[in-house]
């Protein structure tokens, strides 16, 4: 795929975040993609395989939301297999607290498959309002 491609299939599924809708992430997510969250906190780990980013990162991150959690992009910069994105979250979560995280995002897609996130975020808003990633879920460190 070419940098436009790879650019094209990021927007795409922002699009579908942005309206709560889709499947563009998990149908082009690679089986051994890897998703880093970076920082000293509890959630910062490295999640190892499509079923520990869909079940166990994003899992976890959705059931802390009554409705679909939205991240909506406001820039993309692409450069070969890379697409860097800056995005805002746009949540509530079900006690009633917003969580509009900032986020900065590196993507890696190789032959049509993501298989690289690498995420940038108010690590002390995770925190405070989706509190520590549950510790029964296995550390890896990044």
């Amino acid at each position: 795929m070419s940098t436009a491609d790879n650019k094209k299939l990021i927007q795409q599924v922002y699009s579908d975040s942005a309206n709560r809708s889709g499947t563009t992430f998990a149908d082009h997510l690679a089986d051994d993609a890897c998703w880093i969250v970076v920082g000293q906190y509890s959630w910062g780990r490295t999640f190892k395989g499509k079923d520990a980013i869909l079940n166990g990162l994003m899992g976890h991150f959705r059931s802390l939301f009554a409705i679909r959690p939205r991240t909506v992009a406001s820039n993309f910069i692409a450069e070969g297999n890379l697409v860097v994105v800056e995005a805002k979250g746009d949540n509530v979560t079900k006690t009633g607290d917003r969580y509009d995280n900032d986020y900065c995002m590196v993507w890696r897609v190789e032959n049509g498959k993501i298989t690289m996130i690498k995420e940038y975020c108010d690590t002390a808003l995770v925190e405070r309002v989706l509190g520590p990633f549950p510790k029964e879920m296995a550390r890896v460190p990044a």
